[in-house]
């Protein structure tokens, strides 16, 4: 069960793409202000929309995005550890591999949350 936000997209091309969208908008809004005016700043709505409400966000995700699958985040009487996932990859998708103490088990897709 997790129980905090994701920032984190389906994919990493598909995170630097909004990075990319959403930086350049920003950018471009800011750069036309002295050819076109305060109608430039049109672009910053767009900007942010694309970085989901503010870049530290998108930042927040990129750093989510290349660790998923790779981190894993267990707490117990209180006391959390954050770990290395044990995975191997198959066609882009995650195994699980058996534990030692599953010694007869067949490895098993984990299930894949819906990203952003």
């Amino acid at each position: 069960m997790t129980d905090h936000q994701s920032f984190a997209s389906t994919s990493l091309p598909r995170h630097l793409v909004r990075g990319a969208l959403g930086f350049g908008a920003l950018t471009g809004s800011v750069l036309l202000i002295p050819a076109v005016g305060p109608a430039g700043l049109l672009l910053a709505p767009v900007g942010l929309l694309a970085l989901r409400g503010c870049p530290m966000c998108w930042t927040i995700g990129l750093l989510q995005t290349i660790s998923k699958g790779r981190l894993r985040r267990s707490c117990v009487d209180g006391r959390c550890e954050l770990s290395v996932a044990q995975h191997i990859r198959s066609h882009g998708d995650d195994i699980r591999q058996p534990r030692a103490s599953e010694p007869h088990s067949v490895p098993r897709r984990e299930p894949v949350a819906p990203g952003r």
